[in-house]
């Protein structure tokens, strides 16, 4: 009989342990194993050589309008941004795997992206725009008719150009990982222009004086949004909100006018 209870007994507490077991492993999980409130985090995946949106400082920190805004919106939404930096030509399979929860960084709404990602509403206006050295004897776009261009690969500045009438009569068009690397061929002479983010280029214009030269006109007219998961509604309305009450409590305008001297974000 005392081997029986025993069995029972036994069989019960085991029983009450899994369940605890159980409990912990699919209740709250911004709890740790203390009971302490965790602060969620979203991770976003950046390029960290997109000045000024997002890049590294000269302590290897990475900064930017966009990281102050996403730092705000995450603070808004109750969470903690983790930054992620990411090959820009594989953003679209970041976020559909998974590894990233957003796409953040000078992200051009198009409508072949609209297919992929989610998108909040705009939230600042670029122009994709043509750049030479100061002292180039390129002035307009039919200028560039027989001269080899770079540009950042699967950006929104491949499809700028293909979509104008100079893209027949450019001789060479050089594809780059980033901005950086385009720039940096323009100044050796291995480019006679690159196609360019407006405020990308507007930033360096400003740390790198007499340098480059901007022409007049626009290959393309854009706007950034934030991209999110396919099928993940929920976090884009929670981002969408959070985004609306830095608008509205000026946090956006003042991130603004820190990066670029003036509120330049759209509402």
């Amino acid at each position: 009989m005392k081997k029986i209870l025993f069995t029972f007994l036994f069989a019960a507490m085991f029983l009450v342990i899994a369940g605890c077991s159980d409990k912990s492993s699919t209740g709250d999980s911004s709890k740790d194993d203390k009971g302490k409130e965790e602060t969620k985090e979203i991770i976003i995946g950046v390029d960290d050589k997109f000045a000024p949106m997002g890049f590294r400082d000269d302590k290897n920190n990475l900064v930017g309008f966009d990281i102050d805004m996403a730092t705000a919106a995450a603070e808004h939404m109750g969470a903690a941004a983790k930054f992620q930096p990411i090959d820009w030509k594989t953003k679209e399979t970041e976020l559909s795997s998974g590894r990233i929860d957003l796409i953040w960084n000078g992200y051009t709404i198009t409508e072949e992206r609209k297919e992929k990602v989610l998108f909040t509403k705009p939230y600042l206006d670029n122009n994709q725009v043509v750049v030479t050295l100061a002292g180039s004897d390129i002035e307009t776009f039919e200028d560039l008719a027989g001269k080899t261009v770079g540009l950042q690969a699967l950006s929104s500045a491949g499809p700028a150009l293909e979509n104008h009438p100079i893209n027949e009569k450019v001789k060479n068009v050089t594809e780059f990982a980033d901005n950086v690397l385009a720039l940096t061929d323009l100044k050796t002479g291995r480019l006679d222009a690159v196609i360019i983010d407006e405020v990308v280029i507007d930033y360096y214009m400003t740390t790198e004086k007499d340098v480059f030269k901007k022409l007049e006109g626009s290959l393309a007219v854009e706007e950034y949004g934030i991209g999110v998961k396919k099928g993940n509604e929920e976090l884009l309305e929670s981002l969408q909100n959070a985004l609306d009450q830095m608008n509205e409590d000026g946090t956006s305008a003042e991130i603004s006018k820190e990066w670029f001297g003036e509120d330049k974000v759209l509402r």
